[in-house]
């Protein structure tokens, strides 16, 4: 099989033939048909995060279609279509697995990190750790679904019941997420790097109630902000946006340090809390919601050759959307 692999971080993707590898007993192996690119997987090429198997397959948001199943799986068969999420593993016995708390085990090891991912023709995946794809849903659509969707689908819930939330950079995540705000009836404040007129107006098309540069205050305060943007000089700045009692959610996996900021603007009961990973009950209860909206994702599609290209495009803010990797 053709395969794009990172050998050593900040080097680019090189393409590479590779066997086509085997399920063990528990796993699927997955014809990849399209697979989202990731800011993770910036943060894995240029460095930011320290641990991946070298050498290294990316890609976490895969669609494809089971080749072959190992002998112990039972809830795929060859044929159906898959998705497989960030989270590739747990050992479901550390006291975060036995609390519901998953996202946070001990032994975790997760898809395009390490474990190989889907920037490649074939993948396989712990079944357990799969999930089917609605219907309705092209590859290429589903894809972001798997992490912008899943993983801002945790964030989104950590604003609980917020009237008016502010997004802090407007990708793919925050695209996926002010769908599903309009459709219960959420009012969107949109913040973009400084001159992105063309992310601004991506925004306000898809509903957001007001969009501009990050570092301004909006035009009315916030009831919760989540910041998707990996720049900790973000959070003082969304702590000044919310009400007492609001809420900030970091999203990302990694950020940018966060600089010193006055007491004061975390006072009065605001609340500041990340967001790790997540759980295949995220998983589930997302992929389940998505049709009901209807969410729509919108993509830039990539040859799979020309992932490095599409990683460059994430990284100048290039993409509106998602950029995804279509794999022929």
């Amino acid at each position: 099989m053709r395969a794009m692999i990172l050998e050593a971080q900040g080097k680019l993707l090189r393409v590479a033939e590779l066997p086509i590898p085997q399920p063990n007993s528990q796993q699927v192996l997955i014809r990849v048909r399209a697979c989202g690119v990731c800011r993770t997987d910036l943060h894995i090429v240029d460095g930011e995060l320290t641990q991946p198997k070298l050498p290294l397959i990316l890609g976490h948001q895969i669609v494809g279609t089971v080749a072959a199943v190992g002998e112990q799986v039972q809830q795929f068969q060859i044929g159906n279509r898959v998705g497989v999420p960030w989270l590739g593993h747990t050992c479901n016995c550390c006291r975060y697995c036995l609390s519901g708390r998953e996202n946070l085990c001990d032994y975790a090891q997760f898809t395009g990190y390490q474990i190989d991912g889907g920037y490649a023709e074939y993948a396989v995946a712990d079944a357990q750790f799969c999930f089917p794809i609605p219907e309705g849903y092209p590859d290429l659509q589903a894809a972001p679904l798997l992490c912008a969707g899943l993983i801002g689908y945790r964030s989104y819930r950590m604003a609980e019941d917020a009237e008016k939330i502010g997004f802090y950079g407007f990708g793919a995540a925050a695209h996926i997420l002010i769908q599903l705000a309009r459709y219960q009836g959420r009012e969107v404040y949109a913040f973009t790097r400084a001159g992105d007129v063309k992310g601004q107006e991506f925004a306000l098309n898809l509903g957001a109630v007001w969009a501009g540069c990050s570092e301004d205050l909006p035009p009315v305060p916030l009831d919760a902000a989540i910041i998707f943007a990996p720049i900790g000089s973000l959070v003082p700045t969304a702590l000044r946006a919310v009400v007492k009692g609001g809420v900030v959610v970091c999203a990302g996996i990694h950020m940018s340090n966060i600089p010193a900021f006055p007491y004061e603007i975390l006072w009065e009961e605001r609340v500041l809390r990340s967001v790790a990973n997540l759980t295949r009950r995220d998983g589930e209860e997302f992929l389940a919601l998505a049709p009901q909206v209807p969410i729509r994702t919108e993509v830039q599609p990539f040859p799979l050759v020309q992932a490095n290209e599409a990683l460059d495009a994430l990284r100048s803010g290039k993409i509106n959307g998602a950029a995804v990797i279509v794999v022929e």
